[in-house]
């Protein structure tokens, strides 16, 4: 028998982490960041129920702040094993965890000056130099390579289209003439997504971790194109400038990829285009270096010499200075900046000074968990509390689902009925309550199959 025990991603959609302990084996799947809610953020810091230590393997599914931003505090605590990923995905982690550890620092550093931490001094998570120690210890595979941990555990990437790297962890178990598979599904990404590939069809599983993020929603049967170019012209129409809260690795690429494609349309004008985050410039140019994983579309496009991520008339804007100078931009023009669920970064400056104009928008085009500033705009709050000052929200507030990298409901039941034959269990992760729960009902109602919710710190018994 082996154990699967859950320490994240139970009853919300953060802090991503599996152990698994196998034949003497200790790997943990995913080292995700808690995000959201204070009362979430709070448990980064609460002590683990095991040491760091006796873990052998650290596998991630992609690199995402939620899957793998604990990583530096875990190694901090002990942990000397390898970190085991796709390539893509250990790129896109060098740029996130010394992001993640300079941000931490800038936090202490403030909570310091301002005297409102309870702790003194306050001490960062981690720092740079923890995360730049942390990433010696990653060891990258390629998708599909075989590799073997311990004894008789097989280990394989396939591609999980939900952003560049990301990938189904496969671990398979061997004990004599009997083999045995467990799945851990990390993000399941979309069909027919710009840029990435389609989320690999599997078999053979036994067991599977599945995320439920969107279990009870569907995205809208809309072209992400046609969504896009309509709120882009009615922005230059309200006369305003258009905001978009994006995640720099991921959404900002697609974002350029399909405005890039509307513009040489001539379905929208051709706009002034800011990005706005230094990780977001870092992270395009790993997509424009990485085309060997991306979709066959995309390959072709650069084939022919496409630069698949320059719009007409793009200002990528590293400094503090060019982010301020963006200020004196009254209108037709297009922010994209970080973080996409309005929770920190540069984009609650720009939050601050176009939220009250009735004339902007501010466009949403991923999920927006509870607890988050994104959320609240959507569910029509009238202010939003930024860097302590209430901020009024009069600017008009969009949001498409066409650009999520989540599948539906609908796209995980198809990905499913795709199985050769039924996983015994499947735990269902990564997804607020009530989304878990439709989505369980949703597979028991339409394959009969074995559906458990797991708690914060639930361990199981599996028969690998």
């Amino acid at each position: 028998m082996a154990k699967l025990t859950f320490l994240g991603a139970t009853g919300t959609v953060t802090g991503s982490r599996f152990l698994l302990e196998v034949n003497n084996d200790k790997l943990l799947i995913d080292c995700g960041m808690f995000q959201g809610p204070k009362k979430m953020r709070l448990k980064n810091w609460e002590p683990l129920t095991f040491s760091p230590s006796e873990v052998d393997s650290v596998l991630l599914t992609h690199a995402h702040i939620d899957h793998s931003g604990f990583l530096p505090r875990f190694c901090k605590d002990g942990f000397k094993g390898p970190i085991r990923c796709t390539y893509p995905t250990y790129d896109l982690c060098e740029i996130l965890l010394k992001d993640s550890a300079h941000l931490q620092e800038e936090d202490a550093a403030w909570a310091n000056k301002k005297g409102f931490s309870k702790h003194k001094p306050a001490l960062p998570l981690y720092t740079v130099e923890d995360a730049e120690k942390t990433l010696k210890l990653f060891q990258p595979l390629y998708y599909g390579e075989d590799y073997t941990i311990g004894d008789g555990i097989r280990l394989k990437f396939k591609d999980a289209g939900h952003i560049l790297g990301s990938a189904f962890i496969d671990v398979k178990v061997s004990n004599g003439e009997k083999m045995r598979k467990i799945l851990f599904s990390g993000d399941l990404g979309r069909p027919e997504r710009p840029i990435l590939r389609d989320p690999v069809q599997v078999f053979n599983v036994d067991y599977l971790v599945l995320e439920s993020t969107y279990g009870n929603r569907l995205h809208e049967d809309v072209s992400q194109y046609d969504e896009l170019a309509g709120v882009i012209n009615d922005s230059v129409k309200r006369g305003g400038v258009l905001v978009i809260p994006a995640f720099a690795i991921g959404r900002t690429q697609t974002l350029l990829y399909v405005i890039r494609e509307l513009e040489e349309q001539r379905k929208i004008p051709s706009l002034p285009i800011y990005v706005d985050s230094p990780m977001a410039i870092d992270a395009t140019d790993i997509f424009r270096k990485r085309i060997s994983d991306q979709d066959l579309a995309s390959r072709i496009l650069a084939l022919e010499g496409k630069k698949l991520f320059q719009t007409k008339h793009l200002h990528l804007c590293d400094s503090r200075e060019e982010s301020k100078a963006i200020n004196k931009i009254k209108s037709r023009a297009i922010i994209i900046s970080a973080s996409g669920m309005v929770t920190g970064g540069r984009i609650l400056h720009h939050m601050i000074a176009r939220l009250p104009n009735r004339k902007n928008t501010v466009l949403f085009i991923g999920y927006q968990a509870e607890g988050t500033r994104g959320r609240a705009m959507l569910e029509g709050k009238e202010t939003v509390r930024i860097h302590g000052e209430n901020v009024p929200v009069r600017a008009h507030i969009e949001n498409i689902s066409g650009f999520s990298g989540h599948a539906d409901y609908n796209e995980t039941l198809a990905w499913l009925m795709g199985f050769n034959k039924p996983p015994e269990k499947i735990f269902l992760v990564h997804g607020e309550p009530e989304a878990s729960k439709a989505m369980a009902e949703k597979i028991r109602k339409n394959f009969s199959w074995d559906v458990i919710i797991p708690e914060l710190d639930e361990s199981v018994e599996i028969d690998l």
